[in-house]
């Protein structure tokens, strides 16, 4: 037992360096030896707790057992593990005694044997117990995980009105096993990997066997091989190394926190990825009509969802542009408005110090701070957050002449807008601020240009090798059914071609 105890001394005094995964070594048929090497490797974590016991009809045989104290299920532990070793009957030295213990003594639904101190060093920390016996180089991980979890509640950021109220929790069992509750089927296929050289996180893709497009399972797999990392502590961990990136923001994964979205989106043929620890589910590909879709679209009237998907999408487009376009129209192009209006906006700005590109820059940096500072705030002071940005900071802006009444409305008006699309804040942010930049410089031909260039970028963008725009270019009839409108369930026959290998969802009663 030599070997794992040399490498962990190596680990432990070389701490500045890199830690690679490597092997630690494997049991041998000693019991002290295993015992002393678990130990060792185990040494100064006060919660793992170990104890030796001997069978009360022969004492050669020998046991020993290792466990985390507050993540294991400590009375599991004792009255089927530790009792039944104890007190059966039978138990005797020899090459059966292993077996024996396995499949007729130990007391619990998922057991496994392994020699290898990874495996059994994860396991102690995973919350399993460790059963060593003496006279094998193989240990029995007993599953005895007891996690402190909290109940099941709605999200915070995805309250429907109509719908299911459930949500993911930090634990990952718990969050399979609501997908499993709606999807009743062995096509439902959950394989887990363990990432991160140091946490050794549990991630799991989980995917419709029938449905999905093997292409993109393939290219799922692929990226997640290829993450390196000392720690995956959340899902978010993931999407900068899995996802494409878009310099104007826009997403290329979709994230979660409701099983029911989850479980629709894997009926459509995309992948998803949960992590143990984090409430957030990824979905993959991510397409850009997305944004624009909400979970209880599908448990309301179809007239009463697709009018709410055209608003929001009317939303994004208004505060990207109007900011830039005000600027553009009072800057520039005094023409096009209305001669008594103009005369209007010409009087309140008359006393403004301040350029209208360079106002409405300041008062959108502003409402930026409110906001991120109404997001860190308790809950208890929004109130008077509001009651002090939008009374003080407004009223007084303009009763000092800082700033104008009209850019005020323009500014509060895109900053309202923007929360009919939570999804595309960062786009919105890139794209409203691009628009703004251009349009100071050169009118309403930068407005053009900046939206031009926001298209350009949208058209060449894709997710796990699917156009961002899809089916929106496709222009089938079946597929478009559910973009910016929303059909009928009874219409809707066909999945997006792209995501699937099974493109009939329903098929029409003759």
């Amino acid at each position: 037992m030599k070997k794992p105890n040399k490498k962990a001394e190596d680990n432990a005094n070389n701490k500045g360096a890199r830690t690679e995964p490597e092997n630690l070594g494997t049991l041998t048929a000693s019991l002290e030896e295993n015992a002393a090497a678990v130990s060792f490797l185990f040494k100064d974590v006060d919660i793992t707790l170990s104890r030796r016991f001997e069978n009360a009809r022969d004492g050669r045989v020998k046991f020993c057992v290792y466990y985390s104290d507050g993540v294991t299920n400590s009375a599991m532990a004792s009255e089927h593990i530790i009792e039944p070793l104890i007190v059966c009957e039978g138990l005797l030295p020899g090459l059966g005694l292993f077996e024996q213990v396995k499949s007729r003594v130990v007391q619990a639904n998922d057991v496994k044997a392994s020699g290898e101190l990874n495996a059994i060093i994860s396991a102690i920390a995973y919350g399993d117990t460790v059963l060593l016996v003496d006279g094998f180089s193989e240990a029995l991980i007993i599953s005895t995980k007891n996690f402190a979890l909290r109940g099941l509640s709605e999200p915070e950021g995805e309250k429907v009105l109509s719908g299911p109220r459930e949500g993911f929790t930090e634990g990952i069992m718990q969050n399979l096993s609501l997908l499993r509750r709606r999807i009743r089927t062995h096509h439902l296929k959950l394989r887990f990997k363990a990432m991160g050289r140091q946490t050794g996180t549990t991630v799991c893709i989980a995917y419709m066997d029938n449905i999905v497009n093997p292409d993109i399972l393939k290219e799922v797999e692929r990226r997640l091989s290829a993450v390196d990392m000392d720690g995956i502590l959340d899902s978010n961990y993931l999407v900068e190394h899995i996802a494409e990136n878009s310099v104007l923001g826009l997403n290329t994964a979709g994230s979660t926190e409701r099983p029911d979205v989850v479980c629709s989106r894997l009926l459509e043929g995309r992948v998803a990825i949960l992590v143990d620890g984090s409430p957030v589910a990824l979905t993959v590909p991510y397409l850009f009509i997305e944004n624009f879709q909400s979970n209880e679209d599908y448990y309301m009237s179809p007239i009463y969802a697709s009018y709410g998907r055209l608003l929001r999408a009317l939303c994004f487009v208004l505060t990207m542009t109007v900011p830039a376009l005000f600027v553009a129209i009072s800057a520039y192009h005094h023409e096009i408005m209305h001669s008594s209006l103009m005369l209007n906006i010409a009087v309140g700005r008359r006393a403004v110090p301040l350029p209208a590109a360079v106002e409405c820059f300041a008062l959108l940096i502003i409402f930026d701070i409110l906001r991120e500072t109404g997001v860190r705030m308790p809950s208890y002071g929004g109130q008077a957050l509001s009651i002090v940005g939008a009374l003080v900071i407004g009223q007084s802006a303009v009763e000092a002449k800082l700033a104008a009444a009209p850019m005020v409305i323009i500014v509060a008006f895109t900053g309202i807008a923007i929360l009919v699309v939570p999804r595309l804040y960062t786009a919105s942010l890139t794209g409203r601020y691009l628009c703004l930049i251009l349009s100071s410089t050169l009118g309403l031909l930068g407005i053009l240009a900046g939206v031009t260039l926001f298209l350009i970028h949208l058209l060449n963008l894709k997710s796990f090798g699917v156009p961002h725009l899809t089916p929106i270019n496709a222009l089938s009839f079946q597929e478009v059914k559910d973009t910016f409108i929303r059909a009928p369930w009874p219409s809707m026959l066909t999945r997006i071609r792209p995501l699937t290998r099974n493109i009939t969802r329903s098929r029409q009663k003759s």
